[in-house]
């Protein structure tokens, strides 16, 4: 039995996919990359937001589409969009041959074996999809803010952290297969704990995976500003191994902080991100915002452009405004038009463009410590990244020299674009 996995959406999405390909390993199980070459399509789908909605029934009905021509005999899908509307997708798409959710990955696993005839329960060990130099370590699933504008409670279900002691576990069998680069995530890391301990417990998990001499740099994504304490910036003050917090704030207007139900004021964002650069001066601090939110004025617009251009945040993720159904803001007043949205989307683009332009201009002359994440030999260009930048959503650091894939050496940067810098070695 060949199988093909694919994973739409987050980097939460594709650890999942790694522990159902380390599951479906053996027993006559060949994984294979290309769908054309594939008896069975495992889709892991994404339902956060329309687009991904969108992309994600796209690939279920370009897959469907190999199923009616004989390219493959099963089609199944799993994930987020599947837990979200598995009967009204059933009903739409009945060619799918199982519709499974995300929250109990075992009995997704325990149902994809009866589905493919497979002969043992599978356990579920993960299959690395990434580059064997870095990976995710997903600490917690599932959420209990009660942000307005998100449905992924709906989705994964309440809160729940991984025992400490597993996730160092899998963190040092990671670095003995060659990871050097983890990267923290849940929907909340830094509520990591409260449910299993009674208090948060992400700085004892940060003392552990900080001893682990082969993981050279360590990120920390998905951050919520209202739980993020003062304890935790001291921490990484003493910590070089974590240089990159990602700590989404969606806005800074007041009132739709409110309306968004974020728990937090723009007074204490500032002064979360004036100690972090205080304390940790080469630290990357990474956002992400929402642009048209329901009610967002020009005022509010406006001093979202001005917060951007005071703090100058090293990357930024940026969206539009998705108006999705069971969620509270789906009912508020006063949506925004569309084309409102994408004008203040491309009008922050612009800001965040230029300010990167001038961070990467400062670099220029420099040495940076990079990672290599591959070498293309045809060109002879290889693509790294620096300690600023998360693997597939950040810069790059352009060489035009043959190096290999998951090695650490330092550059002179030469030059720069907006968003990517270009490099020469100058020695590991």
């Amino acid at each position: 039995m060949k199988v093909n996995l694919t994973t739409l959406g987050c980097p939460k999405n594709l650890v999942d996919s790694e522990f159902l390909l380390g599951g479906l390993k053996g027993d006559g199980v060949e994984l294979v990359d290309d769908p054309l070459q594939a008896d069975a399509i495992i889709l892991n789908t994404c339902g956060f937001i329309q687009a991904a909605k969108e992309e994600s029934i796209e690939a279920i009905l370009q897959a469907v589409q190999l199923k009616n021509n004989g390219a493959c005999r099963k089609v199944f899908v799993t994930g987020c969009l599947s837990q979200r509307y598995r009967e009204e997708l059933a009903r739409e798409i009945p060619e799918v041959d199982g519709f499974y959710g995300n929250r109990d990955l075992r009995t997704v696993l325990r149902q994809l074996a009866l589905a493919l005839d497979l002969k043992r329960e599978l356990l579920g060990e993960r299959h690395l999809t990434t580059p064997s130099h870095f990976a995710y370590l997903k600490i917690s699933e599932g959420c209990e803010n009660p942000c307005t504008f998100c449905s992924i409670p709906a989705i994964r279900g309440p809160f729940k952290s991984r025992p400490l002691e597993a996730l160092v576990q899998e963190a040092r069998r990671l670095a003995e297969q060659g990871v050097r680069e983890l990267i923290l995530i849940g929907q909340d890391t830094t509520v990591y704990g409260r449910d299993l301990y009674g208090e948060t417990r992400l700085i004892p998990l940060l003392k552990e995976l900080v001893q682990i001499d082969e993981i050279k740099w360590l990120r920390l994504l998905y951050t919520y500003p209202a739980h993020f304490s003062d304890e935790l910036i001291d921490f990484l003050a003493d910590h070089p191994k974590i240089n990159y917090v990602d700590m989404p704030i969606q806005h800074v207007s007041d009132r739709l902080l409110r309306q968004m139900a974020r728990k937090v004021t723009r007074a204490r964002i500032e002064a979360i991100l004036e100690r972090l650069r205080a304390n940790h001066p080469d630290i990357a601090l990474r956002t992400s915002l929402i642009v048209g939110f329901p009610g967002e004025t020009d005022a509010d617009h406006f001093e979202l452009v001005e917060f951007l251009e005071q703090v100058r945040f090293e990357r930024l993720g940026l969206f539009t405004y998705s108006r999705e159904e069971d969620t509270p803001a789906y009912h508020f007043r006063n949506q925004v038009p569309e084309h409102v949205k994408h004008e203040r989307w491309a009008e922050l683009n612009d800001v965040q463009s230029q300010i990167s332009l001038e961070k990467n201009q400062e670099l220029v002359g420099t040495t940076r410590e990079v990672l290599v994440d591959e070498f293309d030999p045809e060109s002879g260009v290889a693509l790294a990244r620096s300690s600023w930048d998360c693997p597939e959503i950040d810069n790059s650091v352009i060489l035009r020299e043959q190096v290999e894939q998951g090695r650490f050496c330092r550059v002179q940067i030469v030059g720069c674009s907006d968003y990517d810098l270009d490099g020469t070695l100058v020695g590991d």
